[in-house]
């Protein structure tokens, strides 16, 4: 499932062609995705100006001129691509090959971009697991969104918050941090990631870094910071881009490549000076990469 950075990446890919765009009409090649598509989708959206383009957690929002929200979804496999008249090629520098089976192809919009030229953004998803509905009321008032936590990202997000946020949880530090009703957006690999920067164990009781005591200050705020700065250094190289995910331009990203704890089981770790090597353990179903020595 593309993580935090990997919607936002495609957000910023995006948004050059499709903000100020008129959407001329909207391709639906099939009745769902996940969902069924709202009723009168495309019709509802033909005709009007995106505003702009947003993202909570790991939905991706569109705000459309006298039409409601637009929320997308990618689930395990869905990606974005764009094509333009004067361009039918995406630029890119491609790793692995993109989806371009016209059978996965589900969703096509035609739009008049702002400064003049036409463009198609076409949604793939082979899968099947993501979807696209309206958030009438707008987004705050959404089921999918309504009951989501703090972003991860900004300066919201500091030590003293994290342990309001944490203060008498006994479950495991890592299933608190994946709690989207805290935290929206954080997954699997940038907590792990996280962990690891702050130090921490991923198995330590939530609570224990919320005691009031300077240590656990401390802790909670290296760990603030540390989710902060994972965050924006996976932004900032476009995003981990697992073997199923590329980015709307159709390239892949290079975080993958900085993971320091995350699918590196048995190799040594990169804290300086630290003699441990990296453990893999099972929690609630997923995997935690660590290491024994220097996260406490």
């Amino acid at each position: 499932m593309p993580e935090l950075p990997e919607v936002e990446t495609v957000r910023r890919g995006l948004q050059p062609v499709m903000e100020g765009a008129r959407i001329l009409r909207v391709e639906t090649r099939r009745p769902d995705l996940r969902f069924p598509f709202p009723e009168h989708f495309a019709q509802r959206l033909a005709g009007h100006r995106i505003v702009s383009l947003g993202r909570r957690a790991k939905y991706l929002t569109a705000h459309i001129e006298d039409a409601p929200v637009l929320i997308c979804h990618l689930g395990m496999s869905g990606s974005f691509r764009v094509e333009a008249d004067d361009d039918a090629h995406a630029p890119g520098n491609f790793h692995h090959e993109r989806p371009k089976a016209a059978a996965h192809d589900h969703v096509v919009f035609h739009l008049q971009q702002a400064q003049g030229g036409e463009a198609r953004v076409i949604f793939n998803d082979p899968r099947r697991f993501g979807f696209m509905l309206f958030a009438e009321n707008g987004i705050d008032e959404h089921p999918m969104l309504s009951g989501l936590g703090v972003e991860p990202t900004g300066n919201a997000l500091d030590g003293k918050l994290l342990a309001e946020l944490l203060r008498d949880r006994k479950s495991p530090l890592k299933a608190a941090l994946l709690d989207q009703r805290l935290i929206a957006g954080l997954g699997n690999i940038y907590v792990s990631e996280a962990l690891w920067r702050a130090g921490l164990l991923p198995t330590r009781p939530a609570g224990t870094i919320a005691r009031r005591s300077s240590k656990a200050a401390q802790s909670s705020e290296r760990l603030a910071t540390a989710i902060r700065s994972v965050i924006a250094d996976a932004i900032e190289a476009g995003g981990s881009s697992l073997r199923d995910y590329v980015q709307a331009d159709g390239s892949l990203g290079y975080f993958q490549h900085s993971f320091s704890v995350y699918d590196r089981e048995g190799a040594p770790c990169r804290t300086p000076g630290c003699t441990g090597h990296i453990k893999r353990i099972v929690q609630s179903g997923r995997s935690t990469f660590y290491c024994p020595v220097c996260q406490h």
